[in-house]
């Protein structure tokens, strides 16, 4: 564990710099590299040492087929040390997903799939939800049918 917080350590300190790609890939092949290399000879080495199907075995077993995957981050500055951004960003559409199957009915879930869309569509472009759905609450039924068409189409 303490080889994988000085990879992350080492990852923090050049987030914070907010270097380019190419600064942070010359930056790991300085600092990160090593220890890489280091953790895949006690990976190596361990594995020789321990039971094949005890817990530290499997996990072990499990990391060497995909050491190359493992240490690709390390050939590309714009690459994450792992893929938490991503897992972060589906999280709530799996949550939904799961939460739908509690829905009641087919339409049940096709709205609470339109209000996950909804919240997520203001989430990403920073508006706060409450207030968009309160203005437009308050501005629909004066409005004109005829503009709700977009003026370029």
């Amino acid at each position: 564990m303490a080889m994988f917080q000085k990879l992350y350590e080492a990852e923090r300190e050049d987030n914070e710099k907010n270097l380019l790609p190419e600064q942070r890939h010359s930056l790991r092949l300085d600092k990160s590299l090593p220890m890489i290399n280091e953790l895949g000879k006690w990976i190596v080495e361990t594995y020789k040492t321990v039971l094949p199907k005890s817990a530290i075995g499997k996990a072990l077993a499990y990391c060497i087929p995909r050491w190359d995957n493992l240490t690709n981050y390390l050939h590309d500055g714009s690459l994450e040390i792992d893929n938490y951004l991503a897992e972060n960003a589906i999280r709530p559409i799996a949550l939904g997903r799961k939460n739908s199957l509690f829905a009641g009915s087919k339409c049940g879930a096709e709205r609470a799939a339109m209000f996950y869309s909804f919240f997520g569509t203001c989430k990403k472009n920073g508006v706060n939800p409450f207030d968009w759905l309160k203005k437009i609450l308050e501005i629909i039924p004066e409005h004109k049918v005829n503009k709700l068409v977009h003026p370029s189409i």
